[in-house]
């Protein structure tokens, strides 16, 4: 990050715009490793349902919808990263 200060240092912008810049960088390299986990997670338990689906092919209605509810739970945990970061970058 200090790399991208003195690179936005060396646009010859006023240092209001640099705090500006500064923030919006930061807030996205912050959600950038906010979605790693839930990327990571989704990933995890897709495959490990696709996993169960195979062992148990009767049981694949309910290890789908139990699926989908988990992605949907993981990946409210990227959206609320996303809203964070963008609150902070203001």
């Amino acid at each position: 990050m200090e790399a991208f200060a003195h690179l936005v240092a060396a646009t010859g912008l006023t240092a209001d715009e640099q705090k500006a810049a500064a923030a919006a960088s930061s807030a996205g390299f912050a959600y950038g490793l906010a979605a790693i986990g839930p990327g990571i997670g989704i990933g995890y338990l897709v495959g490990k349902s696709v996993e169960a689906m195979a062992r148990q092919p009767e049981a694949a209605g309910m290890v789908r919808t139990t699926m989908f509810l988990g992605i949907a739970f993981t990946e409210a945990l990227a959206l609320i990263g996303f809203v964070v970061f963008i609150l902070i970058g203001l």
